[in-house]
């Protein structure tokens, strides 16, 4: 089965670190955790209209939690920061977050 634009980028990530990265062109997003780099630069290329430089990628694992008495894990997934080019430009969505 092909991936599509909208499989690959599952969300964006709005925290205050991913946030201070806005500044220098550097994005956060929850991606498929099968996706690959090339495939993820692709997506963010479509889908906002830009120009990626890098993209990088890394799995965070699962982790314990605790429901009253019940104990289970928080599933892993996987997370990619893609810095674009200087001469691009930047991504509405984030922009509005400032």
């Amino acid at each position: 089965m092909m991936k599509t634009v909208e499989n690959i980028i599952i969300k964006p990530i709005i925290t205050e670190r991913s946030m201070d990265g806005v500044a220098n062109k550097r994005y956060t997003f929850r991606v498929d955790g099968k996706a690959t780099k090339p495939e993820i630069a692709r997506a963010v290329e479509t889908m906002f209209d830009v120009k990626v430089a890098k993209v990088n990628t890394l799995n965070v694992k699962k982790k314990a939690t605790r429901y009253g008495v019940h104990t289970g894990f928080k599933s892993a997934w996987k997370k990619a920061i893609v810095t674009l080019t200087s001469d691009s430009k930047t991504i509405p969505f984030f922009d509005s977050m400032n």
